[in-house]
């Protein structure tokens, strides 16, 4: 007894048209406008969105944030991660339908193969033709384009890290060089050549999305009261056609290759391009739509309850949290002050005394603008009786979203300054916005 073939199938997905196409192709132009588009965009002189990992720095439409400010990118991954289950629990995977990164760019690279190797019906004969120039020909024009694609993907995603314009003159470094390189490489074998590989067995999320649906989640279902017996008897007919005709078109369209007739299957992604499909043959035989539809297990079961499907514990848990994590984490970004200080004792002196008897300690001030107009700040320090400044009230000026460093001694009385640490702090105030910050630190005494 011979083995089976496990030689994996190559899928050619057959083009489809119709309502959830058009939204597909939609959101594939728009991610890429963001994506391509936002790293060229200008905001006060600068580059809108620029994640400078050199300098700890990044900018977002005018909003700088810093080290510091971790906390707020830790906020948007839960709001992330917290919104994709609340969605998936709602309307199942159309966020890996339509918006996915994988599912975009492997619906660019589909797009080129028609342009160079025309459509599912071509690629296969060209593939299953003999050797010859012309078919390496096209081929090679084929992965010419969807390497040239990658690497623009590339650059661009590189873009949002270096500024774009000195990387569209190609001044880069060897880590963009490489960087451009890795990311290219990776959009290309990943979206270019796996493509559903990647979906049937790379991504987590499919694995355990099925925690998250329940009986009230909107998922692509096939109605099998109403389509079966299938059987391609019904379109010969001259009754009005009711169920399927097994024409199998909804397995031709389908990116994954899976059959939806089967029933939910964690291959789906939600695509809806059987739906397309099966709603054209629907139309064509003058049969109503929907025999392949989002819906959910209640309404097949003919018990729709469509109010209550939004008032389930996990979906009000899920909004609760969502609803909360933005509301504090909004609040906090408004009330954030518009400036940071950071204070690092000077170790190799950690006491001295000066001509005049003072004891004296240095310190670092790290001064961090994060606005977009210069600033100036007054330095001042308290904490015990008589202590100064060796500069007193000391003016610091500070571009936009920059920062300065600025070395500063702080003199006390050795009758109040005795031996051990003691609590001050540093007084800094904003002379522009009239903000004061009092950051603690400690000064030795003899």
């Amino acid at each position: 007894m011979s083995k089976p073939d496990s030689k994996p199938i190559k899928i050619y997905p057959r083009l489809t048209s119709g309502r959830f196409n058009n939204l597909r192709v939609a959101m594939v132009v728009v991610t890429q406008l963001v994506f391509f588009g936002v790293p060229w965009l200008q905001w006060n002189g600068r580059q809108a969105v620029h994640f400078n990992l050199a300098e700890h720095h990044f900018l977002i439409f005018g909003i700088s944030l810093w080290p510091q400010d971790f906390i707020y990118l830790a906020a948007l991954l839960v709001v992330c991660a917290l919104g994709l289950f609340l969605w998936t629990t709602l309307a199942g995977r159309l966020w890996c339908g339509y918006s996915c990164p994988q599912t975009v760019y492997t619906q660019i690279m589909i797009w080129i193969e028609r342009l160079t190797l025309g459509d599912h019906i071509a690629r296969r004969r060209l593939d299953a033709a003999p050797a010859s120039v012309g078919k390496y020909a096209k081929k090679g024009l084929n992965q010419l384009l969807m390497l040239s694609f990658s690497l623009w993907t590339g650059l661009t995603f590189v873009g949002y890290f270096t500024p774009m314009r000195e990387l569209a003159v190609l001044d880069m470094g060897p880590w963009d060089l490489f960087w451009t390189l890795f990311y290219a490489g990776f959009t290309w074998l990943l979206a270019g050549v796996l493509r559903e590989k990647v979906c049937l067995h790379m991504c987590p999320y499919a694995r355990f999305q099925g925690a998250m649906f329940d009986d009230h989640t909107l998922v692509i279902s096939y109605d099998e009261k109403r389509g079966e017996p299938r059987g391609k008897a019904q379109a010969r007919s001259e009754e009005p056609v009711k169920g399927c005709i097994d024409c199998g078109i909804c397995v031709q369209v389908c990116p994954t290759g899976i059959d939806i007739r089967h029933g939910l299957q964690y291959e789906c992604i939600g695509c809806a391009a059987c739906i397309d499909a099966c709603d054209q043959v629907m139309d064509k035989l003058k049969s109503p739509r929907g025999l392949i539809r989002y819906t959910s297990a209640q309404a097949l079961q003919g018990k729709p309850a469509p109010a209550r499907s939004l008032h389930r514990p996990r979906v009000a848990v899920y909004s609760c949290l969502l609803a909360g994590i933005i509301m504090l984490s909004t609040t906090a970004l408004v009330l954030k002050k518009p400036f940071k200080v950071d204070v690092l004792r000077d170790r190799a002196s950690l006491v001295e005394q000066t001509d005049d008897g003072m004891l004296q300690n240095r310190y670092n001030l790290r001064l961090i603008n994060t606005t977009e107009q210069p600033q100036r700040y007054r330095l001042d320090v308290d904490g015990l009786p008589g202590i100064r400044l060796e500069q007193p009230g000391q003016i610091v000026a500070v571009k936009p979203a920059q920062t300065e460093t600025v070395a500063v001694r702080v003199q006390a009385d050795p009758e109040h300054a005795t031996r051990g640490a003691h609590t001050i702090h540093f007084v800094i105030r904003s002379l522009g916005d009239d903000v004061t910050i009092r950051e603690k630190s400690s000064f030795i005494g003899e």
